[in-house]
C-alpha cells in the first residue's frame, strides 16, 4: 500500500511538474516542464512532428543567483482568449486575435524568488515571455544574460543577416542552417557603421524552410524597456541560443519588478501565406493608447532626398570648405544644395498635381557640413533653416497647395542631443504644420559605447513615438532597431525603415532580386517598412555614365512594391522629372491606395515570389502586386477575391516580353481587360519583374 501511494504521488508531483497547451486548431502544442535540476524546459510540435525539441529558458542576473534552475511550480492557470479589434492603419479593417494561454507560477526554491512563464499558443505560432512580480526577494535587478533556447530539428534552409548590434542594413543571405558563417560576408557593403561580435550571430527575424516544406520563423513582439534578441546559432546541432544586446559596459537590461520581458515568438506552418500574412506580433503588443486617433493619415508622398543618393544635389549647404563648425559661421553656398526654396516649391507643385498628400525636405537644417562620422555630440539643432530655405515661406506654399510637409531629423547617432533638443523641434513642426517626421540615426551612438540595438536605444526609439504622440505628430524612423509591433500601441509610429531600403541601390553593390521578397516574411512582420519604392530611371549611368549601381529591379516590379510592400507611408521615390517621362506607368503610384480593409496573400515562396492582393479602406478599388526574384516566372491568378456579381476594369502594368532587370529594365507595357471574380489573369513576369494591377468597378 505504501508503494502505491508512493507512485500515486510521483504520478502527482510530475503532472504537476509538466504542463501542455494547444492552439485553437489544435496543430500546434507546447509542453512545459522542469528537468530534474528544476531548470524550465519547452518542447514545440506541429502536426504531431517535433519542431523544437527540449529547449532550456531562464535568465541570468548580473551579481545574483541566475533565475535558470532549483524552480518548483506553485501553480499554473489556462486561459482563452478571442477577440477582433480594429487597427488604426492596417492591412485589414479588423484583426482577430485568438489564442489559448498557459501561465505557469514557478518558484526558487533556495531564494524564494518568483517568475512566471506566460505561454500564448495561436495557430500561426508560439509565444513566451518571463514575467516577473512585485515582491520584496526581487526588486531592481540587472539582467547579464538570457539562456532562452531554440532547439531546431532540422538544418533548415535560413535566410539570415548577421546580428549586427548597429545595424541591419544587410543583403540577405540564403544557406543552410549548418552554413551561417558571419566571416564570409562582403563587407564592402555601404553599412557605415558595423558591430557584429561574432561569426555564428544572426539577426532575427530569422525565416526558415525544411526540406520537407516547413516554414519556421524565430522572432520576438513587443520590446519595451529590453534590448534586442539576436541569435546565436549553433552551426553543428541547430540550436539558437537568445543574443541580447548588451549596453557601453556589457550589462544586458536594468528592470524594476514588477515587468516582463519581451515575448520570444515562433511562428510554424507549412503555408508560406500563413507566415507573411500573420498579425501575431502586432497580437503580442498592448492596445492603441492614444485615445482620439483621428489625427493619424495614411501619407503617400515626394520628396528631397532621391537627388541628393543620385548625386545631382547635396544636403549640406556649404560644402567640405565651411565644415569646422557649421552652427555658428557663416557658410558659402556651394551651388549644389537640394534644400532650397525654390526646389520644395517644385516638389510641392508636383504632389499637388498629381494627388500626393506630403513633401519630405531632407538637408533644410544646418550642420551638414560636418555631420557624419566624427562621433561628435552637437551637430544638429533642428530648429535652424539653411538660408536659402525659407520654412515660413514653404509652410504658406504648401497650405495654399492643399499639401503637408514632413519634417526630417537626422541626429547623427546623437541621441543624447536630439532628446535635449525634442520639444523645441516639435514646437516647430507644429507651427509650421508638419504633422509628420523622418527621424535618422546614423553613425555611432551617443551615448558613446551604446548600440543602435541596445536597451537604451530602444527605450529612445519608443520614447520619441510617445512624445510625438503627446503632441499629435505622427513618426517614421530610420537606422532604428526593428519594429517588435509597438506601433499596435502608438499608432502614430507609423513606419520605420530598420532594413536594407531602396537607397542602397543609388549608390552601393545594391540589393539583389530576392531582396524585396525576404522582407515581408521577415522584418515586416513586426511593422511597416518605408522601403521608398518607385524608382523609374533603373540605371545610375542615366546621371554619370561611368556610375554602375542600379535598382535590381524592373520598373514594373517597383510598381507592384507599392502592394507587395504595406506601409501606410508609401513615398514615389524618383525625381518629378523622371515620373514625368513615364506618366501612363505612374499612374499606378497616383492610383494606389496606402490604407487597406482588407489583404489576402495569394502566393508566397520566401526569396522566390509573393502576390498580393488588397482592397482600398473604405472603397471597392482593389490592386494586386506580384514579385519575382532573378527568375522569369509564370502564374495563374483566380480573381475570386472581388465581389460577385460586380465588373471590373483591370488595368494591368506589366514587364515587358524583353524585359530583365539587368539587360532592359524599363521595358514595360500596359493593357486594360474587364474582368469579375470568375476570371483567372496569366502573370508573365521578366528576370527580377513584376506586375500591378488595379481593378476599378465598372458601374
Amino acid at each position: 500500500m505504501k508503494h502505491f501511494l508512493s507512485a500515486i504521488l510521483f504520478f502527482a508531483l510530475s503532472m504537476l511538474q509538466a504542463q501542455s497547451v494547444a492552439s485553437p486548431s489544435k496543430n500546434i502544442i507546447l509542453d512545459f516542464k522542469l528537468t530534474a535540476n528544476g531548470q524550465p524546459t519547452y518542447t514545440v510540435t506541429y502536426k504531431n512532428k517535433t519542431v523544437v525539441q527540449e529547449s532550456t529558458m531562464g535568465i541570468k542576473l548580473k551579481e545574483k543567483p541566475a533565475l535558470d534552475a532549483n524552480f518548483s511550480i506553485q501553480g499554473s492557470k489556462n486561459s482563452i482568449f478571442n477577440e477582433s479589434w480594429k487597427p488604426v492603419l492596417g492591412e485589414q479593417s479588423s484583426i482577430v486575435n485568438h489564442y489559448n494561454e498557459l501561465k505557469v507560477s514557478l518558484i526558487q526554491n533556495e531564494t524564494n524568488v518568483k517568475m512566471n512563464i506566460i505561454f500564448r499558443i495561436f495557430d500561426e505560432g508560439v509565444a513566451f515571455r518571463y514575467d516577473f512580480p512585485k515582491q520584496s526577494e526581487l526588486n531592481y535587478f540587472i539582467i547579464s544574460d538570457e539562456v532562452t533556447q531554440f532547439n531546431l530539428t532540422d538544418n533548415y534552409k535560413t535566410f539570415w543577416i548577421p546580428g549586427d548590434f548597429d545595424s541591419n542594413e544587410y543583403e540577405y543571405n540564403e544557406t543552410k542552417l549548418s552554413e551561417i558563417d558571419n566571416s564570409k560576408i562582403d563587407m564592402n557593403n555601404g553599412i557605415g557603421v558595423k558591430s557584429i561580435p561574432g561569426k555564428y550571430i544572426v539577426q532575427s527575424p530569422l525565416m526558415m524552410k525544411s526540406a520537407a516544406g516547413l516554414y519556421v520563423n524565430i522572432f520576438e513582439a513587443a520590446v519595451v524597456n529590453y534590448p534586442v534578441m539576436h541569435l546565436n546559432v549553433d552551426v553543428k546541432n541547430y540550436k539558437l541560443n537568445a543574443q541580447l544586446v548588451p549596453n557601453a559596459i556589457g550589462d544586458k537590461a536594468y528592470l524594476q519588478t514588477p515587468c516582463v520581458s519581451p515575448w520570444r515568438t515562433i511562428m510554424i506552418s507549412d503555408d508560406a501565406r500563413d507566415i507573411v500574412s500573420s498579425k501575431m506580433i502586432l497580437n503580442l503588443n498592448e492596445p492603441s493608447k492614444i485615445e482620439d486617433t483621428s489625427w493619424i493619415k495614411p501619407m503617400k508622398y515626394v520628396g528631397i532626398w532621391w537627388e541628393m543618393h543620385v548625386g545631382k544635389s547635396t544636403w549640406d549647404f556649404a560644402g567640405s570648405q565651411n565644415a569646422q563648425n557649421s552652427l555658428t559661421q557663416e557658410l558659402l553656398p556651394s551651388g549644389k544644395h537640394g534644400a532650397t526654396t525654390e526646389n520644395t516649391k517644385r516638389y510641392i507643385d508636383f504632389a499637388a498635381k498629381n494627388g500626393f498628400d506630403g513633401v519630405l525636405v531632407e538637408g533644410w537644417n544646418v550642420g551638414w557640413e560636418d555631420w557624419f562620422g566624427n562621433w561628435k555630440e552637437e551637430v544638429f539643432d533642428f530648429t535652424t533653416p539653411y538660408p536659402d530655405f525659407d520654412i515660413a515661406a514653404i509652410s504658406a506654399y504648401a497650405k495654399s497647395k492643399n499639401v503637408k510637409m514632413i519634417m526630417h531629423h537626422e541626429t547623427s547617432g546623437s541621441v543624447a542631443n536630439y532628446e535635449r533638443h525634442l520639444d523645441r523641434a516639435m514646437e516647430v513642426m507644429k507651427k509650421y504644420d508638419y504633422p509628420a517626421v523622418k527621424t535618422g540615426y546614423v553613425g555611432k551612438i551617443i551615448p558613446r559605447g551604446e548600440f543602435h540595438d541596445g536597451q537604451t536605444m530602444v527605450n529612445h526609439f519608443n520614447f520619441v513615438a510617445r512624445r510625438m504622440a503627446d503632441n499629435k505628430l505622427m513618426l517614421n524612423s530610420h537606422e532604428s532597431s526593428r519594429p517588435t509591433g509597438y506601433g499596435r500601441t502608438y499608432p502614430n509610429y507609423i513606419a520605420a525603415e530598420a532594413a536594407r531600403g531602396n537607397e542602397f541601390n543609388a549608390w552601393s553593390k545594391g540589393n539583389p532580386p530576392m531582396h524585396e521578397i525576404i522582407l515581408p516574411f521577415t522584418r515586416q512582420l513586426g511593422g511597416p517598412m518605408d522601403y521608398t519604392p518607385g524608382i523609374f530611371e533603373i540605371k545610375m549611368s542615366y546621371y554619370d555614365k561611368s556610375k554602375t549601381a542600379q535598382v535590381h529591379t524592373t520598373l514594373a516590379k517597383q510598381l507592384a512594391l507599392y502592394v507587395t510592400m504595406y506601409s501606410p507611408l508609401q513615398m514615389a521615390a524618383d525625381l518629378p522629372e523622371n515620373y514625368e517621362k513615364y506618366m501612363d506607368a505612374f499612374q499606378f503610384i497616383k492610383d494606389v491606395a496606402v490604407d487597406w480593409d482588407e489583404s489576402v496573400y495569394l502566393e508566397a515562396e520566401p526569396g522566390d515570389y509573393l502576390t498580393v492582393a488588397r482592397k482600398t479602406k473604405g472603397g471597392e478599388s482593389w490592386f494586386l502586386g506580384t514579385i519575382t526574384d532573378e527568375n522569369a516566372r509564370k502564374s495563374e491568378i483566380k480573381l475570386d477575391f472581388l465581389s460577385k456579381g460586380q465588373k471590373y476594369k483591370a488595368i494591368i502594368y506589366e514587364d515587358a516580353k524583353n524585359a530583365d532587370w539587368q539587360k532592359n529594365p524599363i521595358a514595360y507595357k500596359i493593357k486594360t481587360i474587364i474582368v469579375t471574380n470568375k476570371s483567372k489573369i496569366s502573370l508573365n513576369l521578366a528576370p527580377g519583374g513584376g506586375t500591378a494591377i488595379s481593378f476599378e468597378p465598372v458601374k
